[in-house]
């Protein structure tokens, strides 16, 4: 009875010291709730201030001692570049260097004190000179991870222990271990000594952890839970962003047309073989595709081809013209050599007869032996070839046809044939637009449309006959709304339309709009916008990303 009283006794102190040590402040983790959880940051973590004017928007970021200074223009949220930053800090007026494209740093020893400090920033850009001030709050330093709460009232007792509920453990079963190895066998007792060492190793390995350093902050780009999504400034020079005011006003009625480039009639043509024959090279060869010719160039040969049959009577048709050639002459030379005993009518009679027998024998001679010369009938590039040396050309095969890339027109099919005349856009897939100006409309209805034909006003560039477009033509009445442009919009996640607000200057909300078409580059918002806000026309796409 006495040997396992005492084991008994010796334990039982050991589940009293571990109680003791759990008695004191517990450390919150994982699984485990205690109390609600803090509320989101709506700020970046490193200090800064907001300032804004009707001309220049700035935020001050401290880091590390050192005031950077980002400053753009209000209206577009573009960089200001090139200019003048004077900052009156608590220890007197200093200039802020730049630092590039619209930043500026500035050394902030003052900021080296915690609390409010206010400071004032002039701003000269060219012409204009503006004053943003605001104030910059720094916090009191945070207490050192040295600092340790007290031990536990029962702890204190021993003379204290280390920091933590898990080393107030440790060393609670670490005594009694060493109390429980004086009652009980040199195995037993071994076994209870390796245990409290590895309790207490592992109490110091977790309190290390708790006091290692933590990583720097930094600013980060974060959607807040009401929605809105919070970009600092240098986040927004890597993106792009870029604003517009919003301003109301009547545009025209617009409506989308498809349509289709095809070539300028006057300015694009086919090169056919007018009889059927073997296609030779001119010299240098056939031309490539993408070769610019002159109007009249030779671009290939047809050589006609000639039967058996044919040839023999062609053959026989020359030895008849020699035969009369030689008469003709003969008495051409006759007449000559009597002019007192003929009359002048005579041998003329004779030279014109001769001439027009040698003539037909050079022709018959070329017939056998001249091909058909194909040239360019309008100057231009050579859009489509089927020319091959050897190749049988039936008649009226397109071998060549030609186009002038810088004369191009637009076909679309509308339902009125007003439409586009006051003025028309194109779209193409990739985003590009174009300038169209109405040349007319057919009569004849085309699937049930009538065909509108406009020219290409502006540089043609990458346009290619045959490419597919959309054409926004005005017509209709007036509407009045918000004209912004198509990049401004982005689709939700159940496909309604939203834009962002700059509303301050690291912050932005979504706003559910909806719009009409306006023309190949805008968007016209007649509900969900008013005038006069801030609205994100580039790089709202990556904004509406963040998470």
């Amino acid at each position: 009875m006495g040997p396992h009283f005492l084991r008994n006794v010796v334990f039982g102190l050991c589940g009293l010291l571990a109680c003791a040590a759990l008695s004191g402040p517990a450390a919150a983790h994982e699984g485990h709730d205690h109390g609600a959880p803090p509320p989101p940051q709506v700020t970046t973590l490193a200090p800064r201030i907001e300032a804004a004017s009707a001309d220049f928007e700035l935020v001050a970021v401290l880091r590390d001692g050192v005031l950077t200074i980002y400053i753009d223009r209000f209206a577009d949220n573009a960089p200001v570049e090139g200019a003048t930053v004077e900052v009156d800090t608590p220890e007197g007026s200093q200039p802020a260097r730049p630092a590039g494209p619209g930043t500026y740093v500035l050394p902030a020893p003052f900021a080296a004190t915690p609390g409010a400090h206010d400071i004032a920033f002039t701003v000269t850009a060219g012409d204009t000179v503006d004053v943003l001030a605001g104030t910059l709050n720094i916090a009191p330093a945070a207490p050192s991870s040295d600092a340790r709460p007290p031990a536990p009232a029962t702890l204190a007792l021993i003379g204290g222990a280390p920091s933590g509920a898990l080393a107030g453990v440790a060393v609670g079963l670490l005594i009694g271990f060493l109390a429980g190895a004086l009652v009980v066998s040199r195995r037993q007792a071994g076994a209870l000594l390796v245990l409290g060492a590895v309790s207490l190793a592992l109490a110091g390995a977790r309190d290390a952890r708790a006091d290692a350093p933590k990583p720097i902050p930094r600013d980060a780009a974060q959607r807040l839970p009401d929605g809105s999504v919070i970009v600092p400034k240098p986040t927004q020079r890597i993106l792009g962003v870029r604003t517009l005011v919003t301003a109301s006003g009547a545009f025209a009625g617009t409506v989308e047309l498809p349509g289709r480039v095809v070539p300028d009639a006057n300015a694009s043509g086919l090169v056919q073989s007018a009889v059927g024959g073997r296609l030779a090279p001119p010299e240098g060869g056939f031309k490539p595709l993408g070769t610019r010719v002159a109007a009249g160039e030779i671009l290939a040969y047809v050589h006609p081809p000639i039967g058996a049959s044919d040839l023999k009577d062609l053959e026989q048709q020359g030895y008849e013209l020699d035969q009369q050639i030689a008469l003709v002459k003969r008495r051409y030379e006759r007449l000559s050599a009597i002019p007192n005993a003929v009359t002048r009518r005579e041998v003329e009679e004779a030279e014109i007869e001769l001439n027009g027998l040698k003539v037909r024998r050079t022709k018959l001679e070329r017939v056998q032996r001249e091909p058909e010369a194909l040239r360019a009938p309008v100057a231009g590039v050579i859009a489509a070839a089927d020319a091959v040396a050897g190749q049988m050309a039936d008649p009226n095969t397109v071998v060549f046809r030609i186009v002038d890339p810088d004369r191009l027109w637009v076909e679309a099919l509308g339902f009125s044939p007003d439409a586009g005349r006051s003025g028309a856009t194109g779209r193409l897939p990739n985003g590009r637009t174009v300038d169209l100006t109405f040349l007319g409309a057919g009569l004849a209805e085309r699937t049930q449309a009538l065909p509108l034909l406009f020219s290409v006003a502006a540089d043609t560039g990458e346009l290619r006959p045959g490419q597919f477009l959309t054409v926004f033509a005005e017509a209709g009445a007036p509407r009045i709304g918000i004209a912004i442009p198509r990049s401004a919009v982005v689709r939700g996640a159940n496909g309604q339309s939203i834009v962002y607000a700059h509303i301050s200057a690291e912050r932005f909300v979504s706003l559910e709009v909806k719009t009409q078409p306006l023309d190949a580059t805008r968007v016209l918002v007649v509900a969900g916008l008013s005038p006069g806000q801030r609205v994100v026309t580039d790089g709202a796409e990556l904004i509406d990303q963040i998470r």
